[in-house]
């Protein structure tokens, strides 16, 4: 799903590099409330880019609130790579090799590719080829992952618990095999 070269030396602490959740208004909020081995972690928050991804942005909110009866409650993050990413969202098979769009109940084509793939903390579809968007996502742990732009749509990015997201990373290995469970225990709509 992704190109085998990932750039494995980190200059800085990754926490030094986020982006401050100031930097703009967006969109929807929608938060996962995630635990490593049954251990609960400070929760996750995003912001979707709906102006930009209107169609991708209401399939991860659908699947975050479960409206259809199934969602992303109780799906492994199944692949977390340091330095790059860490990608959960396989709704029904749970491996990685599953996971269906809440629009369609199968996959859906690529909104657009306007956004890069330029700073951490980024939400992305993840997919097995041009126009197979389901539910699977990733989140960026690289600032430069420029190569993925034009194959994945990014539609948001993490606004809260980035500490959170530094702990699933930890949780990874370059085979992407989680040496952890890590599971998003609660997911929905943040409304303030």
């Amino acid at each position: 799903m992704f190109a085998s070269s990932i750039i494995t030396k980190r200059a800085v602490p990754l926490t030094s590099r986020f982006f401050s959740s100031s930097s703009a208004v967006l969109g929807t909020k929608v938060f996962f409330d995630v635990s490593i081995n049954s251990k609960k972690l400070d929760r996750i928050e995003f912001e979707l880019y709906d102006d930009v991804t209107p169609k991708t942005c209401e399939n991860f909110k659908m699947l975050c609130t479960g409206e259809k009866g199934w969602g992303y409650k109780g799906t492994p993050f199944h692949r977390i790579i340091p330095n790059f990413m860490i990608q959960g969202g396989d709704t029904d098979l749970t491996n990685g090799f599953g996971g269906k769009s809440a629009l369609t109940g199968g996959k859906f084509d690529d909104e657009n590719f306007v956004k890069g793939h330029n700073k951490v903390g980024l939400l992305s579809m993840a997919n097995a080829g041009p126009n197979t968007n389901g539910s699977q996502f990733f989140i960026t742990t690289n600032p430069d992952l420029s190569y993925l732009n034009g194959k994945h749509t990014v539609f948001g990015e993490v606004v809260k618990g980035w500490e959170t997201v530094e702990a699933i990373e930890a949780c990874g290995a370059m085979s992407g095999q989680p040496r952890a469970k890590v599971v998003i225990e609660e997911s929905g709509e943040v409304k303030d």
